[in-house]
């Protein structure tokens, strides 16, 4: 699956996010799937994907751009079914 950083995305609706020192644990009720963030921007655009009309956008808002570590951590989410498109 290649993630398309063009696209809408949002949390999964069955995906709880838990803030933690270190970042967030993500926990998907579907898949029973566990998810460390250990990155606080990467927590942050997560959080505001649905405020943006693209995750370009939110990486934007953050300050980060579309820079492949985040475009990439967010593939993996998507990938992992914690998100999803709108």
């Amino acid at each position: 699956m290649e993630f398309d950083v063009d696209a809408p995305w949002r949390l999964h609706s069955q995906v709880a996010v838990r803030p933690e020192p270190f970042g967030a644990l993500l926990y998907h009720f579907g898949t029973r799937r566990l998810s460390f963030l250990k990155n606080h921007t990467v927590v942050e655009v997560v959080r505001s994907l649905p405020e943006h009309p693209s995750a370009r956008a939110a990486l934007e808002t953050a300050g980060v751009d579309a820079k492949p570590a985040y475009t990439e951590a967010l593939a993996a989410l998507a990938h992992s079914h914690m998100l999803v498109t709108t």
